[in-house]
């Protein structure tokens, strides 16, 4: 109990008073109700860890190694563990900011993907007689999941007092989908304008179903270059750095064995080769192999979700497949050219 009221309390504390209400409406988009101050107070404890290792196996050395007065260190080392603290909450703030900005893409995706079905029903209780609001309720319904309680939240605004056309445009406002915004304000257009309700929704059904296959349309032109891009990172980058590390070894082990034999000759006498000084060490080449696919496999995902979904984030799924997939066909490559390439250099 003491320890929930204190985790509580700290988080309070970093969360400022004129910053609160735009969190809490930012965390409603994710489907989080209310702040988790306990959670924010809990991971500002648990950043105390890495701190901690960080600030005695590095900052502390460091400040040793000065040679300065007991008060210069004392203020160094508080210094050094406020940077490295905050920098540490820096890193914890922006990875739950990038979940919570994947999770609203998500609940808007699921939102856009429905969307049709939903004006569907509308459109069908309109023609059944019903008012737009009755209609728009009355669609309501378990299956169209995180839209069926957004909609029974702008029902609930309108309950309150709030006009539905208010309503509707402070839950198309709440989520970036030029989708949804432009549907509903195509219908709210059509409401004021004093036309059939429901031929307007079913004009928007048609145009959001004409953009869908539009957009697979794109994907399936695009999927050539897609697997062009897949082809390169998991094939032909690991294959080229490979054979750049076998070419290295071979050269560096032919080099060593020529420098043997010519040990002991006469300085008048000289090959015809010389290799010069290799000062790139395959171990060195070899870290360097990995970084440079782990980068090419991060970015080539981007470059893939662009051109199949038309957005960065759909494709940060795909970013753990890539980088795994390239490194273990890496590791595989690199236990074949070490069998082949062997024999050059016994």
């Amino acid at each position: 109990m003491v320890f929930n009221q204190l985790t509580e309390t700290v988080g309070k504390a970093f969360v400022f008073d004129r910053i609160r209400p735009h969190l809490r409406s930012y965390l409603l988009k994710a489907g989080i109700v209310g702040v988790p101050y306990t959670l924010f107070g809990l991971l500002f404890w648990l950043s105390i860890i890495p701190v901690s290792v960080l600030f005695i196996f590095f900052g502390w050395h460091y400040i040793l190694t000065l040679q300065q007065g007991i008060i210069i260190q004392f203020i160094l080392a508080l210094t050094v563990w406020m940077v490295v603290h905050f920098a540490v909450l820096f890193a914890i703030i922006l990875v739950i900011y990038l979940y919570l900005d994947l999770k609203i893409f998500d609940r808007t995706k699921k939102m856009e993907a429905v969307l049709p079905d939903f004006l569907r029903m509308v459109s069908e209780n309109l023609k059944g007689g019903m008012p737009f609001e009755k209609a728009l309720w009355g669609s309501i319904r378990p299956e169209f999941g995180i839209l069926a309680n957004e909609v029974m939240l702008s029902a609930k605004k309108v309950i309150t007092g709030q006009d539905v056309d208010d309503a509707l445009k402070s839950f198309t406002e709440k989520y970036d989908s030029p989708m949804m915004r432009r549907s509903f304000d195509l219908i709210i257009e059509g409401m004021k304008g004093g036309g059939k309700t429901a031929d307007v929704i079913d004009r928007v059904i048609e145009t959001i179903e004409e953009t869908k296959e539009l957009k697979e349309e794109m994907a399936a032109t695009n999927l050539s270059y897609a697997i062009f891009v897949v082809i390169i990172v998991l094939f032909v980058a690991p294959g080229l750095f490979t054979l750049s590390f076998q070419f290295l070894t071979v050269l560096q082990g032919i080099s060593g064995k020529i420098s043997t034999a010519t040990g002991g000759a006469e300085s008048g006498a000289a090959l015809p080769i010389n290799f010069g000084n290799i000062s790139i060490e395959p171990a060195v080449f070899q870290s360097f192999s990995i970084n440079a696919l782990l980068v090419i496999s991060f970015f080539s995902s981007l470059m893939i979700s662009i051109m199949q979904k038309g957005s960065i984030k759909a494709g940060v799924k795909y970013i753990p497949i890539l980088m795994i997939a390239s490194h273990v066909i890496y590791r595989v490559m690199m236990v074949v050219a070490n069998s082949v390439f062997s024999g050059f250099i016994a």
